[in-house]
């Protein structure tokens, strides 16, 4: 056992604490605590890990856990994992994503901005309760041990652990979860909560994991969006809204010519080509890139009154080659929204996408170091961060989502 003064928060929603010299990054801890921890992973030179066993000194933020069975108060392989901020007040939670990503910001994408992340609006989210973080998850995969026990895996770890609520979860979603029953032969529980239907209970077995699922319709304001039941959604009830609304604020309507050639990369089922469509028009030219031809499938009906949209299924780092074969800056006057998954669009599709010389980039990212990378390969090809925003869409955790816009510098 050590006893450590934490220091700051890290990426990941760890703490940062020292010992003799050496980082130890510190589960369940705030900065500014005195804790004592037990290290489970000491094999490093360069640092350790540890989980806090007592705190000895406690931030003025740190609350009761929102999610008992992920308290400090349990031993630690038996917390269950995906709420590590629920012990922090919701204040402070996003001050310290802000301070992550404007770390990562300052040291990786060679940008100071000091960033201020976002609640979601109330009214963009009913039945979540803003105060305490909770309700707002529409999707949840809970795993089935060997035994049978159904729950949530323990953090950083892949052990099932049962646990008697799920206080993360919409009203219709916690009291469907089958927390009391055993699921012998079972790997998986789905549930699913769309904004317009029934909520759903989908037990998953080796067997049936290739099944065609069916369809769901989810709402965005005044908007139906098609999908498959298990395709990607955002999964906090307005996150959807958000950024719908956010994007929308983030395109320089100046600068956005609605007959260039437009793209929306990592389209999913069209939400954001739809953002764009709604707030210039009809005739608003826009392709949609998705590598799952299901999602692929579902954005062409999603956006079939927008004369001007396609979908196309392909790769983004194919289809941009095939963009840039067509000449240098194919996309001159365009305006690109993209919105990679966690790791990030990576260089060679920043390298690409700044060849093609778009007037435009609206980034959309759930990871802050994947997108200061990013920022920083789009520095390095004559593109510049001109702003970013950043939404609490995912409260008790670490995470944070960002909408940045990325411009030619003159």
């Amino acid at each position: 056992m050590l006893e450590l003064d934490v220091e700051r928060i890290a990426h990941g929603g760890v703490a940062v604490a020292r010992h003799d010299g050496r980082v130890v990054f510190v589960a369940d801890a705030i900065p500014g605590e005195r804790v004592r921890v037990q290290v489970t992973d000491a094999g490093r030179d360069r640092f350790w890990r540890a989980e806090t066993i007592e705190v000895l000194t406690a931030s003025p933020d740190r609350r009761e856990h929102v999610w008992p069975e992920a308290s400090v108060d349990r031993a630690p392989e038996r917390r269950a994992g995906g709420a590590e901020f629920g012990h922090i007040g919701m204040a402070r939670q996003r001050a310290l994503k802000g301070e992550v990503l404007a770390d990562a910001l300052a040291r990786m994408g060679g940008v100071d901005r000091r960033v201020e992340v976002e609640p979601v609006e109330d009214a963009l989210a009913p039945g979540v309760d803003a105060d305490a973080g909770t309700g707002w998850r529409t999707r949840v995969r809970l795993h089935v041990a060997p035994d049978g026990t159904v729950g949530p895996y323990a953090a950083r770890s892949h052990r099932v652990v049962p646990v008697g609520s799920l206080p993360l979860a919409s009203a219709e979603l916690a009291a469907l979860a089958p927390l009391d029953r055993a699921l012998a032969g079972a790997d998986a529980v789905d549930l699913v909560a769309p904004s317009d239907g029934d909520p759903a209970l989908v037990v998953r077995t080796p067997e049936d994991r290739d099944e065609d699922s069916p369809t769901i319709t989810e709402r965005v304001g005044d908007r139906s969006f098609t999908l498959q039941r298990d395709g990607f959604w955002q999964v906090h009830r307005g996150a959807a809204a958000t950024l719908t609304a956010a994007v929308r604020a983030a395109v320089d309507a100046d600068a956005f010519d609605p007959a260039a050639d437009n793209q929306d990369l990592y389209g999913g089922v069209g939400l954001l080509a739809a953002a764009l469509g709604d707030r210039f028009g009809v005739a608003t030219r826009i392709t949609s890139v998705e590598a799952d031809p299901r999602a692929t499938e579902h954005a062409g009906a999603n956006l079939a009154e927008w004369v001007g949209a396609r979908a196309v299924t392909d790769r983004v780092d194919r289809h941009l080659e095939r963009l840039v074969d067509r000449g240098e800056r194919a996309l001159r006057g365009a305006t690109v929204v993209l919105d990679p998954p966690r790791s990030g669009a990576g260089r060679a599709v920043v390298e690409r996408l700044a060849a093609l010389g778009p007037e435009q980039v609206v980034y959309v990212a759930c990871d802050p170091v994947a997108l200061a990378r990013d920022v920083a390969t789009f520095r390095a090809h004559g593109y510049g961060l001109e702003t970013v925003r950043a939404f609490d869409l995912f409260p008790n955790t670490h995470h944070v989502e960002a909408v940045a816009r990325l411009r030619a510098i003159v």
